[in-house]
C-alpha cells in the first residue's frame, strides 16, 4: 500500500513538471500581444535616433504588406501603461503606415535590465553615430555598476567599476579606454557633439575639449567659426592643458585656434556665396581679395559717371 502511495506521489509530481512546462510556453505566447501605440511610451532618454531615411521608407512598405514580422520589446509600467525597450523604428514605421496597434512581447524586467536590453538590441544596427555609443554606453555602464552594487555590498566601488567596465569591453568588442572616450563625448555641448556625428571634428580632438567646461566650449566655437577650421589633437590637447591650469582664456583659445597647422589649406578670403560665386575661377588663390576691391572701385566710379550725366 505505502509503494503505491509513493508511485503516485512520483507520477504526480511528474505530471505537474510537465504541466509547468507547458503551462510556460503558453505564458509565454500570451505575452506577444498587440498593443495600442497610444499606450506605448519612449524609453526615457532613449539615446538612438530613430531617422526619416530610405531604409524607413522601406520598413513602412514592408508592414503595410507584412506587418510586424519581429515582434518589439516593452515593459509594463506601475501606471498601466506601457514602455518600449527595443523597436523604436517599428514603432514609428507602424504609426507612418497608419496602423493603431504595435506587435510587442511584454517582459518583466526592472529599470536597469530594461536599459541593459535596450542598449544590447540598438548596438546591433549597422550605423551608430558617436553621439549614441556615447549615450549607450554611459547608461548602459551605470546600470551594470547599479546591479554590480546591488549583487555584491562587501565590494569596494572602485572594484564594481572595473568589473562593470571589463564586462562592458568585452560584450561590445571596444576597449576599456575607448568606452571611457566615447562617454566622454557625453560632456560636450550639442553643437559640438553634432559636429563630431557630423565629422566635422575628428574623434580624438572632440574627446580632450570634452574637458573645457560649457563656456569655453562656446568660445571656442566661435573661434572655429572664425578661423573656419577644427582644432587638431595637439591643440585640443594643449586647451585642455591651459584649462587643467586654470590660464585658459578666450584670448588664449583664439590664439590657439590661429595657429597654423601642418598642410593646413589657406583659408578662403569670403565665405558668403553671394560673393564667392561672382569670383571668377581665374583669379589666383589669396587674391580673391584685390579683385573685390577692384570690382567696386570700378563699381563706384561707374556711379559718379552716372551722376555726372544726369546733372
Amino acid at each position: 500500500m505505502a509503494r503505491s502511495r509513493e508511485t503516485k506521489i512520483e507520477l504526480t509530481a511528474y505530471d505537474d513538471l510537465f504541466q509547468t512546462d507547458e503551462s510556460r510556453e503558453e505564458e509565454k505566447l500570451s505575452k506577444i500581444r498587440d498593443i495600442p501605440i497610444s499606450e506605448i511610451d519612449e524609453f526615457p532618454d532613449h539615446p538612438f535616433k530613430v531617422l526619416m531615411d530610405e531604409d524607413m521608407e522601406q520598413l513602412v512598405e514592408s508592414i503595410k504588406r507584412n506587418g510586424v514580422m519581429t515582434p518589439a520589446t516593452v515593459r509594463l509600467k506601475e501606471d498601466g501603461r506601457y514602455e518600449l525597450i527595443s523597436g523604436h523604428r517599428r514603432k514609428k514605421a507602424c504609426e507612418l503606415a497608419g496602423l493603431e496597434t504595435l506587435k510587442c512581447e511584454v517582459k518583466e524586467l526592472t529599470r536597469d535590465e530594461a536599459i541593459i536590453v535596450m542598449v544590447e538590441s540598438n548596438l546591433q544596427r549597422s550605423v551608430i553615430l558617436p553621439s549614441e555609443k556615447a549615450f549607450a554606453y554611459k547608461m548602459r555602464l551605470e546600470a551594470m555598476k547599479r546591479q554590480g552594487e546591488r549583487s555584491d555590498l562587501t565590494s569596494s566601488p572602485m572594484g564594481t567599476k572595473l568589473r562593470s567596465d571589463a564586462e562592458l569591453a568585452e560584450k561590445v568588442g571596444e576597449s576599456r579606454n575607448q568606452i571611457q572616450r566615447y562617454i566622454r563625448l557625453t560632456e560636450l555641448v550639442p553643437e559640438i557633439l553634432q559636429m563630431v556625428d557630423e565629422r566635422q571634428i575628428a574623434f580624438r580632438p572632440a574627446v580632450e575639449v570634452s574637458y573645457l567646461t560649457e563656456e569655453q566650449q562656446y568660445t571656442l566655437l566661435e573661434a572655429m567659426e572664425y578661423n573656419d577650421a577644427t582644432p587638431s589633437l595637439a591643440q585640443a590637447i594643449k586647451m585642455k592643458k591651459y584649462n587643467h591650469d586654470g590660464k585658459l582664456t578666450s584670448e588664449v583659445i583664439q590664439s590657439i585656434m590661429e595657429e597654423e597647422k601642418p598642410n593646413q589649406k589657406e583659408k578662403p578670403a569670403f565665405r558668403d556665396e553671394r560673393i564667392t560665386k561672382l569670383i571668377p575661377k581665374t583669379v589666383p588663390r589669396g587674391q580673391e581679395t584685390d579683385f573685390v576691391v577692384k570690382a567696386l572701385e570700378f563699381y563706384n566710379r561707374h556711379l559718379q559717371r552716372n551722376k555726372a550725366h544726369e546733372r
